[in-house]
């Protein structure tokens, strides 16, 4: 430094300006409780930058150098000083007991077992060596035994310090330091579709993201991806002892590394199991991927009496979740027509287990998702479920394509009418435009039929099929025309049944208003929307007559729900439908006032999809009950709703101590207001 001749002042500023950034770094990607404005951070930066090239002071550990280092030509190879060993796998809770027991028997006690609970993190497995508190290198697992050196393309993860935080705690001469790299689910599909928009495959899951960005030989690559770390772990120490597993987390997170806040302790393997049950369904509104819980014995000297078999610790257990993906063939691509005579392609695979569920058949979605994953007959397709919702295949094991796989065409007619099939301009769903469609209209019967609508009981799906093919009914209005003398020549039908079905039509000539027009199968109006229409025109005439200002003015309904409804009300054939509804004798009955509804005021924000219901319906019935729903998350927030895939609205939620509920919760408290 002399020999530069560096001005004494300088080389304090630098000092500074890095302990600074290395503490807002800190707050900001570990804590998520920054301290400064972005634009403090970004002039602390570029003060730091200008110091460092002008007087050439530039450090491997610096904050500069995120992003610093040149391109590789390959990685080199890093042997780990202790085996990052894989874990034991259990599949069930017999299983989980078991290795309870092997311990049990292995150190002659019958004591329970203090335990650490760790969320099991479907990433990239990592070891960081810092060396008396400085990051020196980063290595993948590997085979365990050696691994890739990554340590340039680890330090632009801005959640890894480049420097262990000392004030409470002394940084050891040696640290090795085990975590999983991933990326969160909103980044990671926010990233796929920039891949795809590039013209380039996205990635199956998040796990292979992370994987494939840390074996980026461009360092800037990597930094250019939404990569993070959780540790879970260490290998050697030096100058340190500690007595528990559960110490070495508590004393990783004071040097400023980031360990998942979902970690507890817990005695006895029936507590771990409790643990994992409740873990296993809170999984879907977590913003990352998990696959299991990780059990692990507290004590490290029990640790070390047990020791490890060939290829795992004898201590630890990765009790995994059931699978959410799993391979399969694909036997047959078939379409679906739908109510609005959507036709929508369906894969038929060999069945396979997934989710704790055997599925057979999973949605392509639409023709464009059909060709973007290259999907044929004869596949070997990477098949999920999410939550409750249908299966859908992700990607296609291109590896294991039979040589006469020909590509997927969409029909061009109607498989069940053979109407010329049609895709209206700027729409990726493909329609039979006939409203006398055989699927269409049974599929619109039954939904008139269901309980949401007019709650015909005995009209289930074969039911309705039959009285379709028998040209008993061409539209709902005819349900009304039946007679028990039309039913009972039908085949499995008895005097009793016929009797019971026409009894149940004439029963829903009178329902509410609400159900009436949900009823109707309307584009767009679902089962809310049709509540909140019912509550702001008391009849359907005065619904028929509303023009667009003021459909608009009902709070829910939006431009494209209200010109739905006017196209609906204005096509002749619907207005025929109407009007032979009500020489049926068919209304609607207008809602009774509404008591206040303990949900009257409450605020409620949305994260993640909901299995069973659009967005838009939540919100409707959030509204129908006097609630409002907003966009983010703050301190007045009464609850967050967490769906499937949730973002970073949930941790949000969970900082503030917001009320978060699934959708199974959220329908309850609706249930319970109203």
């Amino acid at each position: 430094m002399a020999e530069k001749n560096i001005p004494p002042q300088v080389i304090s500023r630098v000092a500074e300006l890095r302990e600074r950034l290395n503490y807002h770094n800190y707050r900001y990607y570990v804590l998520d409780d920054p301290v400064v404005s972005d634009a403090e951070f970004d002039r602390f930066m570029a003060e730091l930058t200008r110091l460092e090239e002008a007087y050439d002071l530039a450090t491997p550990d610096s904050p500069t150098q995120r992003v610093g280092a040149q391109p590789l030509d390959k990685f080199e190879t890093i042997s780990h000083r202790q085996p990052m060993l894989s874990l034991e796998n259990a599949f069930s809770e017999a299983e989980a007991r078991e290795f309870d027991d092997r311990l049990k028997r292995f150190l002659r006690t019958a004591e329970e077992f203090p335990y650490v609970l760790e969320p099991k993190m479907d990433g990239c497995a990592v070891e960081l060596v810092y060396e008396n508190g400085r990051l020196t290198t980063g290595s993948t697992r590997g085979d365990g035994y050696r691994g890739e050196n990554v340590t340039q393309n680890l330090k632009t993860i801005h959640t890894i310090p480049l420097g262990l935080l000392t004030e409470a705690e002394p940084a050891p001469e040696l640290l090795e330091v085990r975590g999983e790299v991933y990326m969160d689910l909103p980044e990671f599909k926010q990233y796929n579709a920039e891949r795809l928009a590039r013209g380039e495959p996205a990635f199956a899951n998040p796990r292979n993201a992370a994987a494939g960005s840390l074996r980026q030989l461009d360092p800037k690559i990597t930094a250019a991806r939404p990569l993070k770390i959780y540790c879970y772990g260490v290998g050697e120490v030096r100058g340190r002892n500690f007595d528990t597993h559960w110490e070495v987390l508590q004393t990783l997170k004071q040097w400023g590394l980031r360990v998942n806040p979902l970690i507890e302790r817990c005695r006895g393997i029936e507590a771990a199991i409790a643990s994992h049950r409740d873990l296993e369904h809170r999984r879907h509104g977590l913003p990352y991927e998990i696959d299991g819980m990780v059990i692990k014995v507290d004590s490290l000297a029990l640790q070390e009496r047990l020791g490890a078999k060939s290829r795992s610790p004898r201590w630890a257990l990765a009790y995994k979740f059931a699978a959410t993906q799993a391979t399969t063939r694909v036997l047959a691509i078939e379409v679906n027509v739908g109510r609005t005579g959507a036709v929508t392609p369906m894969a038929v695979m060999e069945p396979v287990e997934v989710g704790g569920v055997t599925v057979s058949r999973a949605t392509l979605h639409n023709e464009d998702e059909v060709a973007r994953k290259d999907v044929r007959v004869g596949d070997t397709v990477l098949v999920q479920r999410a939550g409750d919702v249908i299966p859908e295949v992700v990607k296609v094991i291109v590896e294991e394509r039979p040589p006469d796989a020909k590509p997927f065409k969409m029909p061009t007619v109607c498989p069940v009418c053979g109407s010329e099939l049609v895709r209206p301009e700027g729409e990726k769903v493909t329609r039979c435009p006939n409203p006398d469609c055989v699927a269409s209209l049974t599929r619109g019967i039954q939904h008139f039929a269901g309980k949401s609508a007019m709650d015909i009981d005995g009209l289930g799906e074969k039911i309705v099929q039959k009285l379709v093919e028998e040209g008993l009914v061409k539209d709902v209005g005819d349900l009304y025309n039946l007679t028990e003398g039309d039913l009972i020549p039908l085949e499995r039908f008895a005097a009793k049944s016929a009797r019971n079905i026409v009894s149940a039509i004439e029963a829903s000539k009178e329902v509410p208003l609400g159900r009436l027009i949900n009823a109707l199968g309307i584009r767009y109006v679902g089962e809310a929307t049709a509540q909140l229409l019912a509550r702001h025109f008391p009849s359907l005439d005065k619904l028929m007559a509303a023009d667009q200002e003021a459909l608009l003015h009902v709070e829910g309904v939006g431009e494209q729900v209200a010109a739905s409804l006017q196209d609906f009300f204005a096509h002749d054939r619907n207005q025929a439908l109407l009007k032979k509804l009500t020489t049926a004798g068919v209304r609607g009955l207008p809602p009774k006032p509404q008591a206040a509804s303990p949900l009257g005021g409450k605020t409620f924000v949305f994260t993640g999809g909901l299995a069973n219901l659009s967005r838009d319906e939540a919100k409707a019935m959030v509204a129908a009950r006097g609630g409002k729903v907003t966009s983010s998350v703050s301190a007045k927030t009464d609850y967050v709703v967490a769906g499937v895939d949730p973002g970073s609205k949930l941790a949000k939620a969970r900082e503030l101590g917001v009320t978060i509920l699934d959708e199974a919760k959220f329908r309850e408290l609706l249930k319970g207001s109203g």
